[in-house]
């Protein structure tokens, strides 16, 4: 049975600390465009408050979350338990990106371990939690992170990670406009 809470309370912010896998999910505005459903991993993730949460989000393949959040802010985040006692845990929140390079980004990046290809903070104030049973959620034993992204990101240097932000990062598949993009083609133009 779900139960619904107005912040996180101490149980639940046990439980997130203890979880080695997150999921983030939100949608553009447009109900023909894409929902994302991102897993996260690596220990990116800080409870502010019981009211706000923040993750340090890193150089990947698309730039989803960030464009939806710019667009319209809604953003929710999943955990599941895959050890222990089964459950379920959303939180419910209104998002903000934050980019390197500002005010905002050197108050929070104390908060994390910096990371290779890091490229924004998503920060979140959260205004509703559901815990539900998740009896269906298997048990999973966690062995390790993969370093397949850290050694890629590492790799490409950081002229050649500037150009895949560039070209993979600046919007949405919808064609939503990241903040990112949007500096990075503020850059392009005063350079």
């Amino acid at each position: 049975m779900a139960k619904y809470f107005p912040e996180m309370l101490a149980e639940h912010q046990n439980f997130i600390k203890k979880q080695h896998l997150f999921f983030i999910a939100t949608a553009p505005l447009d109900a023909a465009g894409h929902v994302n459903l991102s897993p996260k991993g690596y220990d990116t993730l800080r409870i502010l408050s019981s009211t706000e949460i923040a993750y340090l989000d890193l150089t990947g393949s698309g730039n989803e979350t960030s464009g939806h959040i710019n667009e319209n802010a809604r953003i929710t985040f999943m955990f599941c338990a895959f050890e222990g006692p089964p459950m379920i845990l959303r939180l419910y929140g209104s998002g903000k990106v934050i980019l390197p390079e500002t005010e905002e980004w050197d108050r929070m990046i104390g908060h994390f371990e910096m990371m290779p290809g890091a490229r924004q903070i998503i920060l979140a104030k959260i205004h509703k939690v559901q815990t539900s049973c998740g009896y269906s959620v298997p048990f999973m034993t966690y062995s390790r992170e993969r370093e397949t992204l850290n050694r890629s990101n590492t790799k490409k240097g950081e002229a050649e990670l500037e150009n895949y932000l560039r070209e993979k990062n600046s919007s949405t598949i919808d064609g939503i406009l990241t903040p990112l993009g949007k500096k990075l083609s503020n850059d392009s133009k005063t350079t």
